[in-house]
């Protein structure tokens, strides 16, 4: 979308498959109770696999992902995912006999003895679980990597929040400011060309914590609308520690919303399709424009602040002021 001209400002408040993907790198392996002592002076006499070696040995050869029940083996006891096993034709990968259907319930229950760090150990999570709980937890763990929150394009960065901060700065050129309150302004010559849109106009650095606002163009039903809502860079939980409010009106009319910023954890279509945001029909928004109604001219302005007391109530509404 083309942008003939937009003019933003800042006022400071004082105030593809269906395989696990699991971390290819070797974790050191913690077994349960006084096993794993147990287990490693055996090893030590040779009799038994260090736990690091188990958890290689469920490092399945063909994905290097970890395996999961049901693992299978061949007749000659090479072991293998599920997943893999179906991409084989049924053919071992390591001594090319058929497979069969042999399960590995030796393997499966020596996995059961295991405990291993969170692959997002390394960004801070201290949690370790037995091997069958650890990938549940993972995909819900709160140090697990937000994907870039940039609403222009498909981007597949990854990363904690002052990564994806820098990286919105540095490669999408993003702009930054500090304050908890905004003013922006948005030119369009010709909105009725405009069906299908979205951008992000800023990034606002506030109570220490960093939001997205975004403006969006789209079909709802039939109706063309504008869409205005504002994004928390972190966890959902701390996202309903802030409220935020929009504005637009003009000419004695205005629209204004309030509610909590849904989490980055959520994509910019998600919250876009869920309607939790200031939405402004076409019609209205050239109303607001004046003139000849051919031109787009929206002044959006708002505010963030912090919810001292916690509000059992997650949204807002859009509120006509006929004052």
């Amino acid at each position: 979308m083309d942008l003939d001209s937009m003019d933003c400002t800042s006022t400071v408040d004082v105030t593809d498959d269906e395989e696990i993907h699991q971390d290819r790198h070797s974790y050191a392996s913690v077994s349960k109770h006084h096993t794993n002592h147990t287990n490693l002076n055996a090893a030590a006499s040779g009799l038994l696999p260090t736990t690091t070696s188990v958890h290689e040995l469920l490092e399945c050869p063909v994905c290097t992902n970890s395996m999961y029940p049901p693992i299978h083996q061949c007749h000659n006891g090479h072991t293998l995912c599920s997943t893999c096993k179906n991409r084989v034709h049924n053919r071992c990968p390591t001594c090319r006999q058929e497979l069969g259907d042999i399960r590995c319930l030796a393997l499966e229950k020596v996995a059961e003895s295991l405990e291993l760090p969170c692959k997002h150990m390394s960004l801070g999570c201290p949690e370790i679980f037995p091997y069958y709980s650890k990938l549940k937890h993972e995909t819900v763990c709160n140090f697990r990597p937000y994907n870039c929150p940039y609403a222009g394009s498909e981007c597949s960065v990854t990363g904690d929040i002052p990564f994806l901060v820098a990286h919105l700065r540095d490669d999408h050129k993003v702009d930054m400011h500090s304050g908890c309150t905004f003013n922006h302004r948005y030119v369009k010559s010709n909105p009725r060309e405009v069906e299908n849109a979205t951008w992000m106009l800023t990034v606002f650095h506030c109570f220490g914590q960093y939001f997205c606002l975004h403006f969006e163009a789209f079909q709802l039903g039939m109706a063309p609308v504008y869409m205005a809502f504002l994004r928390f860079m972190g966890d959902e939980t701390e996202a309903r520690n802030y409220n935020y409010s929009l504005e637009v009106g003009g000419y004695g009319r205005k629209l204004i919303w309030e509610g909590t910023p849904r989490s980055v954890r959520d994509s910019h279509r998600k919250v876009r399709d869920s309607h939790d945001g200031l939405i402004i029909q076409r019609n209205m928004a050239l109303f607001f424009s004046g003139g000849d109604r051919k031109e787009l001219k929206l002044r959006v302005t708002g505010r963030i602040w912090k919810e001292q007391q916690q509000s059992g109530e997650g949204g807002g509404a859009c509120i006509p002021n006929l004052s």
